[in-house]
């Protein structure tokens, strides 16, 4: 019976020993965790504080992180440990309270080559809490204290370019190629581009291209490719479309185009406008004969030389005889004829009279 009474009175003993030492720990209600930037870019620094409520003499934090986005910088409030998804941060006051602790920062910075928003956070846990004394500890945070934030690149705004040689002419195709640029556009799962066009009273136009599947689309009419857009973004996006401009009356024209996002109500994200001088079709005069110089310089009119013989006396695209034809009657024609009929008479009076 004895022994059942020291047995029972020992383990009284022991309770009443272990409940106060075990109701001295209390919750570190005051804690607060902050960063000081909501995004950060490829290269650029974040940091977090840990802001302890009241002093610490003695600490372990665990800071868990993604290392495909980011890397351990350092900490000066605490000696650390990164095993490459979390960092340990212990600290304990080794002049036994007088340099306690209030707060802690630990640095990370985000990887480069990051082409893409990815929402992230830090995982916040603690153990072996205390006053500066130690003579008070505090409830372990178990239940992870989570920071998020955004890992992504500094994205660049998008930028259309309309490029074409020469102004165009009415009712005449015209080659003209839209660029879209970014050297880092902001990723889209369902973007698409449109246009719109401003003309002269009366006057129409039409931007014709071919996409991938050799369907041919006025974007002007109902914008470029499947009506539920295309993903786009990343590094150095560069989208050019070959387009055929038809405008039906001369004068100046506006074109529009803009990159719409499907997935937010057609939120314009890029939008550039150009002006295009549409001209008149020209008239090609009949071609003119050039005046040739009639001869050299006067004074020297024993060598000047006509454009006629120049162009070997041809005038009016005929050919001009060297010499002129004679005309009229030549008065030596009726003389001969005389004489000879003189002679004939003659001749034929002086063989008669030799005949008798």
């Amino acid at each position: 019976m004895k022994k059942i009474f020291y047995s029972v009175l020992i383990i009284t003993i022991f309770l009443f020993t272990i409940l106060p030492l075990s109701s001295q720990a209390v919750a570190l209600d005051n804690i607060q965790t902050n960063i000081d930037k909501a995004t950060v870019n490829p290269g650029e620094e974040i940091t977090l504080t840990i802001n302890f409520g009241k002093p610490l003499g003695a600490y372990t934090f665990d800071i868990a992180y993604d290392n495909n986005l980011l890397e351990y910088v350092g900490t000066a409030d605490g000696t650390p440990n990164d095993n490459g998804t979390r960092v340990r941060v212990v600290f304990y006051d080794s002049t036994g309270g007088s340099n306690p602790k209030e707060s802690m920062q630990i640095k990370f910075r985000a990887k480069q080559g990051i082409t893409t928003s990815n929402p992230t956070n830090f995982s916040i846990t603690a153990e072996g809490l205390s006053n500066p004394d130690a003579s008070e500890s505090y409830d372990d945070i178990g239940v992870p204290i989570v920071k998020d934030f955004v890992v992504e690149p500094k994205y660049e705004d998008y930028k259309f370019d309309l490029s074409y040689t020469g102004n165009p002419i009415i009712n005449e195709e015209k080659e003209m190629k839209l660029s879209l640029t970014s050297k880092m556009g902001k990723n889209y799962d369902h973007a698409r581009i449109i246009a719109e066009a401003t003309q002269p009273e009366g006057g129409n136009v039409q931007l014709l291209g071919t996409d991938e599947s050799q369907l041919e689309h006025d974007i002007i009419d109902s914008g470029w490719g499947d009506a539920g857009g295309y993903k786009i973004g990343g590094e150095n996006v560069n989208k050019v479309l070959n387009l055929r401009g038809i405008f039906d009356k001369a004068g100046e024209y506006t074109l529009t185009f803009k990159l719409i996002d499907r997935d937010n109500s057609d939120t314009v994200i890029a939008e550039n406008s150009f002006k295009v001088t549409v001209g008149e079709k020209e008239i090609t005069p009949p071609e003119q004969e050039n005046p040739e110089n009639s001869g050299e310089v006067a004074g020297n009119e024993e060598n000047t030389t006509t454009n006629n013989e120049v162009n070997n006396n041809v005038v009016n695209n005929e050919t001009l005889p060297n010499e002129l034809p004679k005309t009229g009657i030549n008065m030596y024609i009726p003389i001969l004829v005389i004489a000879i009929f003189i002679l004939s008479t003659t001749l034929y009076i002086k063989s008669k009279k030799e005949n008798r």
